[in-house]
């Protein structure tokens, strides 16, 4: 392989041998003892939080390079060895200053008021706000002790359901003409966006009659779940399960309660999108299975990887000649391995070291979805990139709740710019369904699973039981609801619940939801704004984590508390479904 298309991890280490130095140096430094039970003074918390900040750096260090070299050729034993090292490291890293965040949430609120005062504290004002707001929540010693010991225990619901997800479910083999076809999570989806709708529907009743099977074990599972979230969120004194979410992520309910109602009122439009996808699919009638399948075939950018990279840069020059000048430069100095290679990790993925630079791994083929990874992958780095300058380390690392916004601000103005410049009818018409099926499986999917979600954690709130019928039935009411007439919703798929592993982390998808609308209204400010709106945007990604993730978006002019944010996002859906239909 060449090197320039290999990503420069001697920039983290030179070598294993540098990297076994410094582990066995921080090793050394990994305990805080010394700290108990003085964090009520300042200059001693102080001296405690720079001190974990110097090991913190060099743990991320070492965690990531031993991931990244891992990642390159998961098959090295030496690799498998550091990832093995660096991870016991860390629980020790954990265990010894578990203390810290206990003793600083038992300091009375004057104490915590005068330390975010304290001009030498700044760098950790916004850390020392969330536990003075955290203090009606927080219980004696005892009980935090008590809670802390359960953990383990009360995290078990998602370890079984993995277990039945990935080790015991019956998928078996669809038998197709003389085929058998062995059947996984991931060629389940391949079927799904295939010409053969017999093989579709096969597929389709084997995968979800494998949840059926089991469905009362899994049922048994997600009840178990959802009532832990509703046992903390009373032992901690909140009004429920999903205000406790919205505070551990400092976002204000009205945001949740702004996404399910502004989706609701946009739903005819997601009805309209579905009928002409069952136009053009020449279906008498559309059921689940045909959903995925896409409209535009063979319409497909097959471009060199120099080819699809200048083609990124170019669609983001709406963002200016200095974001454009750092795409070329971490081309340039390898902050990415492009291509697949013998035991490399599939996929893609962007890390940030705050010490260097953020790095991003590739699989490189020459598909449109693999121009469109460069670009969402450089978003994440590029965040990433300007935060950790301008921010302090306590303050660089955002929250997940903007995490993806500008990733998904990066594929927005490069099917912009496509849509711009592109001369061919047929890729335009699949630009336009790609984005058209973005917000589909990203805003409306995301927001069905969350209102899901809301059903099952307020009925057992209200002392309801959770059954096998009471939650497929909500399933698929929900499902009718957001798909309207043009799709028959029957049978199986009620049962699509069981399969989604992240009810599992309760109310963390309607994250992905706010996160396309925040980024189609940034990028739409761009184009039509310009340069304003361009350097309140670097402003954003400048701000890390320095404040609430839904105050940071307002910086960038989103405000996710008002409605008109939200119907901006579904004009864009609109405006596209138009233009599509007139292609």
């Amino acid at each position: 392989m060449d090197k320039k298309y290999l990503w420069a991890t001697e920039e983290i280490y030179g070598s294993v041998s540098e990297w076994e130095k410094e582990f066995e140096e921080v090793k050394k430094r990994v305990s805080f003892e010394h700290y108990r039970g003085k964090l009520s003074n300042a200059q001693e918390f102080l001296a405690c939080m720079k001190e974990q900040e110097t090991v913190g750096r060099i743990f991320e260090k070492l965690s990531v390079y031993a991931m990244m070299k891992h990642d390159e050729n998961t098959k090295d034993a030496l690799y498998d060895s550091l990832l093995s090292k660096i991870t016991s490291l860390g629980a020790k890293f954990g265990a010894e200053t578990a203390f810290i965040m206990p003793e600083l949430t038992a300091l009375d609120q004057k104490t915590l008021q005068s330390f975010i005062e304290d001009e030498r504290l700044k760098d950790y004002d916004y850390f020392l706000k969330g536990i003075l707001k955290e203090k009606p929540h927080v219980l004696s010693e005892a009980e935090e002790k008590l809670l802390a010991l359960s953990g383990e225990t009360l995290s078990s619901f998602k370890d079984i359901f993995t277990k039945i997800d990935n080790a015991d479910l019956p998928l078996g083999e669809v038998r197709h003409g003389k085929e058998r076809i062995p059947l996984s999570h991931g060629y389940y989806g391949v079927i799904m966006h295939g010409e053969d709708r017999k093989l579709r529907k096969k597929t389709f009743e084997k995968y979800y009659g494998a949840y059926l099977s089991l469905i009362n074990t899994i049922t048994a599972t997600y009840y178990g779940n959802v009532k832990k979230d509703v046992f903390l969120a009373k032992a901690k004194n909140y009004n429920s399960a999903l205000e406790r979410a919205l505070f551990n992520e400092d976002v204000p309910k009205v945001v949740y309660d702004n996404l399910i109602k502004t989706v609701k009122k946009a739903l005819p439009t997601l009805h309209k999108y579905m009928a002409e996808k069952k136009k053009l699919l020449n279906l008498k009638t559309m059921y689940m299975y045909d959903v995925y399948v896409p409209v535009v075939e063979g319409a497909e950018l097959k471009l060199e990887y120099e080819e699809a990279y200048d083609l990124v840069v170019k669609g983001l020059s709406p963002l200016g000649k200095e974001y454009c000048e750092l795409l070329v430069k971490a081309k340039n100095e390898r902050w990415l391995d492009v291509y697949e290679s013998d035991g490399k990790r599939s996929g893609a993925y962007s890390v940030a070291v705050y010490d260097t630079h953020p790095y991003v791994l590739l699989n490189y083929q020459k598909t449109t979805h693999d121009v469109f990874t460069i670009a969402h992958e450089m978003g994440h780095s590029i965040h990433s990139y300007f935060s950790n300058r301008t921010q302090p380390y306590s303050k660089a690392d955002y929250r997940i709740f903007v995490a993806e916004v500008a990733s998904t601000v990066n594929e927005v103005l490069l099917i912009r710019y496509l849509l711009n410049t592109e001369k061919d009818v047929k890729l335009k018409k699949y630009l336009l369904s790609y984005l058209l099926e973005m917000i589909r499986t990203t805003l409306f999917r995301q927001t069905q699973f969350a209102e899901f979600e809301q059903f099952a954690h307020e009925s057992v709130e209200k002392g309801e039981p959770l059954t096998k019928e009471n939650l497929s039935n909500a399933y698929l009411k929900l499902n009718k609801k957001y798909y309207g007439k043009a799709v028959r919703s029957q049978g199986l798929i009620k049962y699509e619940w069981a399969r989604i592993p992240h009810f599992y982390r309760a109310f963390y998808v309607y994250k992905y939801a706010t996160g396309i609308i925040s980024a189609l209204a940034i990028a739409d400010r761009i184009l039509t704004e310009g340069q304003p709106a361009v350097d309140d945007y670097f402003e954003f990604l400048s701000s890390g984590g320095k404040d609430s993730p839904v105050e940071l978006l307002k910086i960038a002019g989103v405000d996710l508390t008002k409605t008109k944010t939200f119907e901006q996002a579904f004009k864009v859906f609109s405006d596209t479904l138009e233009e599509f239909i007139k292609l």
